[in-house]
């Protein structure tokens, strides 16, 4: 067998509907579309969301939960991941960012106690979580707290 012997099943396909072709096609006048309506007009589109007087699914479905409008965005940085900075090294936000940690260094930054601290680093950032804060004095380095904007 060939690739151009392929052929689809008997039955598989179907003729094209030819629309507006006169009353004798069968699909003639109003092309299928029945009488007048949002349907019939040309270039006619219904929002998925409109159901006809039936309750939207979206009104219908139960809510939960809310979006706080004060938020505070937070850049979470592992302890692990400090250890690509050289010893004695002053990591603040600018260097975070530099070094591809953080995408933005105008938010609020938190060190967490993820992974292994195995030297000395000045670590500068908002917040720190206690395990972080127990490596970074640990391994001989500094935590300073920087102030919340």
């Amino acid at each position: 067998m060939k690739l151009s012997e392929l052929a689809p099943p008997a039955g598989a396909t179907h003729r094209r509907k030819y629309l507006g072709h006169g009353r004798s096609s069968g699909h003639g006048k109003t092309s299928g579309r029945g009488q007048k309506g949002q349907r019939a007009r040309s270039g006619h589109h219904i929002r998925p969301q409109i159901e006809g007087g039936q309750m939207p699914l979206m009104k219908r479905i139960p809510k939960r939960g809310f979006t706080h409008v004060d938020r505070v965005k937070r850049e979470i940085v592992n302890v692990g991941r400090l250890t690509q900075f050289a010893a004695g090294t002053v990591v603040d936000p600018a260097a975070l960012e530099a070094a591809g940690l953080i995408p933005d260094a105008t938010r609020v930054i938190k060190i967490l106690g993820h992974g292994a601290l195995t030297h000395p680093l000045i670590v500068k950032a908002h917040q720190f979580s206690e395990g972080a804060e127990a490596q970074i004095v640990k391994a001989g380095g500094q935590v300073h707290r920087l102030p919340k904007d």
